[in-house]
């Protein structure tokens, strides 16, 4: 009866050929972080700059915006819904560490009010205030956003005057 398959044995070289392959490649990818970096729709999360790292790419700047502070500091701010990535990279380029970073929406108390198709977003702490959130209809969002920078442009004036 013929054989279905042939076994031969390997020498220990060669069954050590595919685990050296194996740690060369992970010696050679870029370090990649187990954890996502989670931030809240307009808020900040801070976390270090890799060491060496001269330069800083965001996959998608309309979802995450990084900038780089004093001490090593990283500043990673929620600007859309959505996943993205960041790449840090050394003076040679190469990768040093690749994170995805993950913006979420609100967490404080938000409800949400329908008007047939148009939607109403609002902070209830404890009184509702309108808030600006992605996705509401755009004249809410429009006179939420007018309101919101009359107000800061009346602070900034009532700061200026005191100094």
């Amino acid at each position: 009866m013929p054989a279905l398959f042939a076994y031969h044995r390997r020498s220990p070289i060669h069954s050590l050929a595919p685990i050296a392959l194996l740690l060369a490649a992970l010696a050679s990818a870029p370090a990649r972080a187990d954890d996502t970096i989670t931030v809240a729709l307009d808020q900040a999360t801070i976390t270090k700059v890799p060491e060496h790292a001269t330069t800083l790419v965001v996959g998608n700047p309309l979802i995450a915006d990084i900038t780089v502070q004093p001490g090593g500091l990283l500043v990673v701010t929620g600007k859309g819904f959505g996943t993205t990535n960041f790449i840090a990279l050394d003076g040679s380029g190469a990768v040093l560490t690749e994170r995805n970073i993950q913006v979420v929406g609100p967490q404080e108390q938000v409800v949400v009010v329908y008007r047939g198709m148009n939607r109403e977003s609002y902070s209830c702490m404890p009184e509702c205030s309108p808030r600006i959130t992605l996705g509401d209809s755009q004249q809410f969002f429009n006179q939420t956003m007018f309101q919101s920078a009359i107000r800061i442009e009346r602070a900034q004036s009532q700061a200026g005057a005191k100094r």
